[in-house]
């Protein structure tokens, strides 16, 4: 795996961790301009489209409160001319107007493409596991 993927993907992690947080602004970074955005979300609908995908990050963001955690469970990564992570978003989330935690085990694929010497998401699929998912 090379060292700038290794790097950035400390980013996606970090950014996870802000995002379950109620801050979208560093998956931001991470996103393509470019028309191959998509984002396949948890409740089941799909957005394309650069600033429909971002727009959708930043208004789902909204819903999480400071106090969440996220842990990225990798079951497989690599990166070649595209590269991609597979696996689960294990996350306890603060929920606007509720009281506790909610915990959310998420199944997730995201994909990556470097772009103007840099890497970005260009897409991602998220939905929630089932009961017993490992």
């Amino acid at each position: 795996m090379s060292a700038d993927f290794e790097s950035f993907f400390d980013r996606r992690t970090k950014a996870a961790h802000a995002y379950v947080n109620g801050d979208a602004a560093p998956l931001q970074t991470l996103l393509t301009p470019n028309e191959t955005a998509s984002f396949h979300s948890p409740g089941g609908d799909s957005v394309t489209g650069p600033k429909p995908v971002a727009d959708r990050y930043v208004e789902d963001a909204k819903r999480f409160a400071p106090g969440s955690r996220s842990q990225l469970e990798i079951l497989q990564k690599a990166a070649g001319d595209l590269a991609f992570w597979t696996g689960f978003q294990n996350a306890s989330m603060c929920l606007a107007g509720k009281d506790e935690p909610v915990d959310m085990r998420i199944r997730v694929t995201e994909v990556f493409r470097r772009e103007a010497g840099e890497w970005k998401m260009v897409h991602r699929h998220a939905d929630m596991a089932g009961k017993g998912a490992k």
